[in-house]
């Protein structure tokens, strides 16, 4: 009996046949993770029906749904955990693995699918999408095929979330209205049954606006007969318009032809009248011509007569008064001869005595001279001074010329590395305005984000009190790794969130942007009261001074960023970075030697309590978060490699703003080199030009002296020249 009933039961137990039927098409049969995230290796089956992961925080539940994801064509955005595919390969290790077989379709081929994430593989600043490799049964294929076997055989839709709602995109699920809700479950469900609801939609609309009775049919059939007799009439009268049109066209052209003619009879007549006034003038013209000729005689021989006459007078008029001229001339010149015979009789002993003077005047200029000539220095003795003078300032000159050469050489560089240090400061100032160059990549990254922010910065006279973000674009790190832990730290959600101080602005923004515009948009309402207020730490000053001087912590994670009180109270309520600990490599060496989760998870009141905190590992950054384990009371710890930050990377290349700094302070030090050897070679040309300012002077005197001594012996020369003619006059006076 017992042998019976034991063969009866195993008998009962479904084979794998029969579970293997009861997978529906698309369902996951099977699922393999190979360092990926959390697991180091792992393989499981899902059962046919409702699967439910259980375990403590940070054991990996959400790890499982992230491979699904992945496996099946999702990319990390859908997610909200992060932008790269690599950021899932298990730390230290080069290759990610996820292979998962869905159930068939009756009949149909079992299809495995299987991606590899490579940590080699794919641009560096991308965003994975090479770094990926796909296989369907072993066969590498596009991930392009792979998403359109999944939706159109298996009609699994990642990005909808209502087929996959990821832990982080809870928020935008909430903000579908019903109608939207309706839309996305029927797309899960079947893109059919969205198509036909769809085709329904657009029938009810024409049906309910194209409907009407028979009675308004026939009244606008009547309207159309009434239409078409009055439109018959008015045929009729066009066609009588247009035969009266013809007839009036054909009387207009008769009247033309009538006009035409008389016009021609009258043209005819006037012509006959005007032949025959030609003939009466040819025949008056004929009995003239003798007399013309006749007068015409008479009048040259008038003019002839009028021009001898005129000559004749004009002539006379010209002899007499040469006459006259003449006459008068010569009684005037008789005149003069006599006056100046007689003033030069009177002046002749005049002039004798005058010339005696002269002579006596003459002698004692040259007198003076030739004892003004003894004073005068020797010409030799100048020239050889001026010689001298000479060589020396051309030495000077040349000396100068040399310093000035080298002087031009240091100030071409001075005036080189000026121009690059104004070049590079201003290339400085242009990548300095961090923030707005990372608000630009932002907006430029996410459409949805541009178009909600053109609506803030548009309307913001629309709200109460001032509004925020989004919190990525007011969010300023101490520093690069600072930039990487709190980008960690905060999710992408909220980074693209907006922060509003009041109950209003909120519903005016959410109003505005997610149901008018179609945009969506995450909102923060913080209470302004408390901005400024200190943060409530979970450690006292005392424990915290403990952490910084002996286990390596430099701070919290608030006081790493610079941010309106409105932002930074933002990140507080939602993600608590007040209470975040944020340290160095030292870190690492407490973790290593000293119980440091333990000693932070203790509340000093007694108890215990979660913690997070980020540090390095030679100068790796790393994440630690510590949950309470529900059923064992003991301390989970999650360690997690930080990438490098992508939303909150500089605007432009750290490495660029470095080397202009590092190029203006070596332009700077450049010109501090040569500065004081242009100064030194300036106070040597100074000098140097005064001493030559001597010389030259010196040798402006020597040549002032010599053309003295050539205008004074031109002066003697002349005193001669004077004293001579002086003697030849007196002699000749006193013969």
């Amino acid at each position: 009996l017992e042998e019976s009933t034991m063969s009866a039961v195993v008998d009962d137990r479904p084979s794998p046949e029969d579970i293997l039927a009861e997978y529906k098409p698309g369902s996951i049969r099977n699922v393999r993770l190979q360092n990926f995230l959390t697991y180091d290796n792992v393989e499981f089956q899902p059962g046919p029906r409702l699967n439910v992961v259980v375990g403590p925080n940070g054991t990996g539940k959400s790890t499982i749904l992230c491979a699904i994801c992945l496996g099946l064509g999702g990319q990390p955005p859908h997610l909200g955990r992060a932008d790269d595919a690599r950021q899932f390969i298990k730390h230290e290790k080069d290759q990610a693995i996820i292979e998962i077989e869905l159930a068939p379709h009756p009949g149909g081929v079992v299809h495995t699918f299987k991606r590899v994430i490579d940590r080699d593989r794919g641009s560096e600043r991308g965003k994975g999408g090479g770094a990926s490799t796909y296989f369907v049964n072993g066969k590498k294929v596009n991930k392009k095929s792979v998403v359109e076997l999944v939706s159109g055989s298996y009609h699994i839709h990642i990005d909808n979330l209502c087929t996959f709602l990821p832990q982080d995109k809870v928020g935008n699920f909430s903000g579908f209205d019903k109608q939207s809700l309706l839309v996305e479950t029927e797309k899960s469900l079947s893109m059919n049954l969205h198509l036909t609801h769809e085709k329904l939609i657009e029938m009810e609309k024409e049906l309910s606006t194209s409907g009407t009775d028979v009675n308004s049919l026939k009244e606008e059939l009547e309207k159309l007969r009434k239409e078409q007799e009055r439109i018959e009439r008015e045929k009729e009268l066009m066609e009588q318009r247009a035969t009266l049109l013809e007839k009036l066209d054909l009387l207009e052209k008769k009247r033309a032809w009538l006009t035409f003619d008389q016009k021609r009879e009258e043209a005819k007549r006037a012509k006959e009248e005007r032949e025959k006034l030609k003939k009466a003038k040819k025949e008056a013209d004929r009995g003239l011509r003798p007399l013309k000729v006749k007068m015409e005689e008479a009048e040259a021989k008038r003019g002839q007569v009028q021009a001898r006459f005129k000559s004749l007078e004009n002539k006379a008029k010209k002899d007499r008064a040469a006459y006259e001229k003449h006459l008068n001339q010569s009684t005037r010149m008789w005149d003069e001869n006599l006056d100046s015979e007689m003033s030069e009789y009177r002046t002749i002993d005049a002039h004798q005595r005058n010339a005696e003077k002269a002579v006596n005047k003459c002698k004692a200029r040259l007198a003076e001279l030739e004892k003004e000539g003894n004073d005068l220095p020797d010409v030799k003795e100048l020239e050889a001074e001026a010689k001298k003078v000479h060589e020396e300032m051309r030495a000077y000159r040349q000396k100068i010329e040399a310093d000035k050469k080298k002087q031009r050489t240091a100030l071409g560089r001075i005036k080189d590395a000026e121009s690059e240090r104004k070049q590079s400061e201003r290339e400085l100032d242009v990548i300095k305005d961090d923030k707005k160059l990372r608000l630009q990549r932002l907006l430029g990254q996410r459409k949805n984000l541009k178009d909600s922010y053109a609506f803030v910065s548009q309307n913001r006279k629309m709200f109460r009190r001032p509004v925020w973000g989004p919190i990525a674009a007011d969010v300023v790190p101490n520093d690069q790794l600072s930039a990487k832990f709190i980008e960690q730290h905060v999710s992408t959600a909220t980074w693209t969130s907006y922060v509003v101080e009041c109950r209003e602005d909120y519903d005016l923004l959410y109003r505005e942007v997610r149901e008018k515009l179609k945009v969506p948009i995450n909102i923060v309402q913080v209470d302004p009261k408390k901005n400024g207020a200190a943060p409530r730490r979970v450690y006292s000053d005392e424990k915290f001074q403990l952490l910084k001087n002996e286990h390596g912590f430099r701070g919290y994670m608030d006081e790493m960023i610079t941010a309106s009180p409105s932002v930074v109270q933002a990140l507080m309520n939602r993600h608590n970075i007040h209470a975040v600990l944020v340290g160095d490599d030292a870190v690492q060496n407490s973790l290593d030697r000293k119980d440091l989760v333990n000693f932070l998870c203790t509340k000093e009141g007694g108890g215990t309590q979660n913690a997070c905190f980020f540090y390095t590992n030679s100068g790796v950054p790393f994440r630690c978060t510590t949950k309470l384990s529900r059923y064992s009371g003991e301390v989970l710890e999650e360690y997690q490699q930080v990438p490098d930050a992508r939303i909150l990377k500089p605007g432009t290349d750290p490495s660029r703003r470095t080397a202009l700094q590092e190029r203006i302070a070596q332009c700077e030090a450049t010109i501090e080199e040569l500065r004081p050897g242009v100064d030194e070679a300036q106070g040597r040309i100074d000098a140097m030009t005064k001493e030559g300012g001597g010389l030259a002077k010196r040798q402006k005197e020597i040549g002032k002296d010599k053309q003295y001594i050539k205008q004074f012996r031109k002066k003697v020369d002349n005193a001669q020249d004077k004293l001579a003619e002086a003697e030849e006059n007196v002699g000749q006076r006193g013969h």
